[in-house]
């Protein structure tokens, strides 16, 4: 069977609620207690995508606090793909998702010299004060460069399999058309195969 192991970045402001996503995706479970990531967090979840693949994702929780910005380019090496989310009651998270796109450009770099696919996930799309709507989301969304967006609900696990499913999609296809001559079928998830675990944190010592 063949492996595809891919690194995945997820960025974004703090308290948008990446951890928490990772930890959804991961372990199928939601914690509302709000921790600060310091630095870095990883975990691994492996997914049975067809009958003859396996891709294994190292999911990095990058922390959204300023001065961890300047680490940033450490943690991008080796990326071949990305979550940038925003919280859609904070119109200004997701003013700040153009900043982490062009960070992500200029930094992460796929083997050809091309940006890494990134997919944009409005969360909380659950809660009733939002204040970005879908049409300025499609707009900025287009107007930065992303493959796709999608609106997420991490608390009530909306779209959070489906928008790492079409991520995943993406890089694969991308890394199909670097090797032509090898012919791939789209996958499908079968969530009962899939397996997951939590690794460590790198953390800075700030």
């Amino acid at each position: 069977m063949a492996e595809h192991l891919l690194k995945i970045l997820v960025v974004g402001d703090g308290n948008v609620g990446k951890s928490s996503f990772v930890h959804r995706y991961v372990n199928g479970q939601f914690n509302n207690a709000y921790k600060m990531t310091v630095g870095v967090d990883f975990s691994v979840k492996v997914l049975h995508w067809s009958d003859k693949e396996k891709v294994r994702l190292q999911l990095w929780d990058i922390a959204g606090q300023e001065r961890f910005i300047s680490m940033t380019r450490i943690y991008y090496k080796g990326a071949l793909g990305c979550v940038v989310m925003f919280d859609v009651t904070s119109s200004a998270s997701l003013l700040s998702c153009r900043r982490w796109k062009q960070d992500l450009d200029n930094k992460a770099m796929l083997p050809n010299g091309d940006s890494i696919p990134c997919i944009l996930l409005a969360n909380k799309c659950d809660l009733a004060e939002r204040v970005v709507s879908a049409e300025s989301i499609g707009r900025f969304s287009e107007a930065n460069g992303f493959v796709t967006w999608m609106e997420i609900s991490v608390k009530d696990n909306k779209n959070v399999g489906e928008a790492m499913r079409r991520l995943v999609e993406e890089i694969l296809l991308i890394q199909s058309g670097q090797d032509a001559f090898q012919p791939r079928s789209k996958g499908s998830f079968h969530p009962e195969a899939d397996s997951s675990e939590h690794t460590s944190r790198v953390g800075c010592g700030c």
